[in-house]
């Protein structure tokens, strides 16, 4: 089940408050963004943020899952959605202990031919 796009706008509305919070669809769920890293994924209409040790200090005992098959778990949000400063407190510390994301280094025109098929 994909994710409902207003589902999506909800929760970037509750981050309103922090600067640089964007969303992006990825194969039909979302990634949620605060400065550029990926803090959070929207999947099946449902909020999992990233764990950090800072984020578990502050959520205490919280659902555990993993938004798809294979991912790392995740701290689920359920019944904090309507809690906006708490969401956004979170994001913020989540943020703050993620690192920058790698600068991917651009393909050159051998390396796109490799994958080319004949």
């Amino acid at each position: 089940m994909a994710t409902d796009a207003n589902f999506v706008k909800f929760i970037v509305d509750q981050l309103a408050g922090i600067d640089s919070i964007s969303s992006k669809k990825m194969f039909g769920e979302y990634a949620i963004y605060c400065e550029g890293k990926v803090v959070a994924l929207v999947c099946d209409n449902q909020l999992f943020i990233k764990q950090t040790k800072g984020g578990r200090e502050f959520v205490g005992d919280i659902t555990e899952a993993s938004p798809y098959p294979g991912a790392k778990l995740c701290f689920l949000i359920e019944d904090k959605l309507e809690d906006q400063e708490w969401m956004q407190s979170l994001i913020n510390i989540t943020a703050n202990e993620l690192p920058i994301p790698k600068i991917k280094k651009a393909k050159t025109k051998k390396e796109s031919k490799q994958f080319q098929t004949k």
